[in-house]
Parts: structure tokens; sequence; C-alpha cells
């Protein structure tokens, strides 16, 4: 397995993309309405990511045809846009987004609530959330990769979650994926060990039901088998000695205190 070390210059590169899809995951979920589109969101957010002369990632990529995967409820991930499907009040909606600044990438995603959600609902999302934060505490240099997966999945499953094992997360620099993968998962093996200077996209996928999904017949959208919530929540990030740099953190997460 070859995982890239990225060099100095090419790091404040990836800060610099990392708080452009910051800014453009904010401003999105800011637009979220009932009877929303998903194309219109995908519109709005490919307008938002070439205002700050970046390109988006997905779009094209591997024939996905849009910027912004826009999942619904039981949809996990991948969901593609499109003018006759509508956001409505007590949804929740994944928006996964990436930004190409320089050559260089940035991923992340968010979960977030339509209107007045059911608490079932509310809790799957901050859930969510937490089990990457749990993660992070594993991600520094001097642990291993599985480390992070085994936090992730163990904090997800202690609540009776399903924690998808079908999609990881994985590395990221000048290619969108790059070695390694990153399950959310504990693993009987250690991973490799991490080290300074890698940069990573790590994405938990939690089900409120089975950890088993499907791909619906488009080849894309990913759901889960029992028809569950899912919620998705990710951040490209930077080892480091110490705590990781998480380079896609919005200003209200910032302001929130959520990385302490």
């Amino acid at each position: 397995m070859s995982v890239t070390i990225k060099r100095p210059e090419e790091l404040e590169l990836m800060r610099e993309a990392g708080k452009i899809l910051a800014k453009v995951h904010e401003q999105l979920g800011n637009e979220l309405r009932p009877g929303m589109s998903t194309y219109e969101i995908d519109r709005i957010g490919e307008e938002m990511i070439r205002s700050f002369g970046c390109e988006p990632s997905f779009k094209n990529y591997c024939g996905y045809p849009a910027s912004v995967c826009v999942s619904i409820d039981e949809e996990v991930v991948h969901g593609i846009p499109c003018k006759e499907k509508f956001i409505q009040e007590g949804d929740i909606v994944s928006l996964d987004i990436g930004v190409i600044h320089k050559g260089y990438h940035s991923d992340a995603a968010r979960t977030h609530a339509v209107g007045e959600i059911s608490k079932e609902a509310a809790l799957l999302i901050e859930r969510t959330r937490q089990s990457f934060f749990e993660g992070m505490k594993y991600a520094a240099a001097g642990r291993h990769l599985y480390e992070i997966s085994g936090a992730i999945g163990s904090y997800a499953e202690s609540f009776g979650y399903g924690v998808v094992r079908d999609l990881c997360g994985h590395g990221i620099g000048t290619h969108l994926h790059e070695e390694p993968d990153i399950p959310n998962f504990k693993k009987f093996r250690r991973g490799i060990k991490l080290k300074s200077g890698m940069t990573l996209a790590v994405e938990p996928m939690i089900n409120i039901g089975t950890p088993d999904v499907l791909w619906l017949d488009d080849e894309w959208t990913v759901i889960t088998a029992d028809m569950s919530l899912s919620a998705h929540y990710e951040n490209t990030i930077i080892i480091t000695e110490g705590r990781p740099e998480i380079l896609t953190l919005t200003d209200s997460e910032i302001a929130a205190h959520i990385w302490e």
C-alpha cells in the first residue's frame, strides 16, 4: 500500500481547499427548504463551488452526473439530484461535496434536518457526527489506521446502530480517492501506522437499523436494506504528531466548539 505524505506546500493548498469546502457546506446547508428539488440543491452547490474558483470533485467522476450527492432518509450516499425529487419537512438530507482547488481535493459530508424531525433522527445525526470525533482521538502519528475505524464503530454500535461495511473513507490529495481505505468498524488487524503529512477523508455512514445496504438501478444511489434512516458525516484531515488538523469544519461547527 502506497500512502502519500504531503509536502508543506501541498498541505497548505489542501487547507485552502478545506476552508472553501467548509464555506460551501455552510452556505448550502442554510439554503435547504421543504419543497426544494434535489436538482436545485445541486445547481446552487455547483454555483457556490465555482464562485470560489474551484471545480466540483464529483461531477463526471466515474460517470457521476452531478456536483453534490444529495441523499434523503434511507439513502446512505450518492443520491443523484433530479428535477422531480423534492425534500420535505421532516426529512434528513445528507450532502456530500468535494472541491478541487489548484489541483488538490477536499471532501466532506453533512446530514441536515429539514424543518422539524423526529428525536430518533436527530440523535442519529448527532451520534454519527460524534462517532467521527471518537475516531479522531486516535488520528495521530504513531497510532494505527484501524484504531480510528474501531473507535468509530464501537461508539455507533453502542447505540445499537448499524455501521455500513460496504463503503469506507479514503486517502485524498491530488486524487479524490487515494490509499488507504478507511473502514468505519473494528478490524482484527491494526492497519498501517499513521505518519505526519498523511491526508485522509474519514466518513462514518451510520444506519438506525441493519448495516446492510443495496444499490439502486441507477448504479449510484445506496440505500439501507431495511429502509431505515441513515446519516453521513465526513471531514478531510491532516495527520500530525498531535491532534489532527480537521480542514473542513464549518464556521458554525468551530463556533460550537465541537472539536475540543
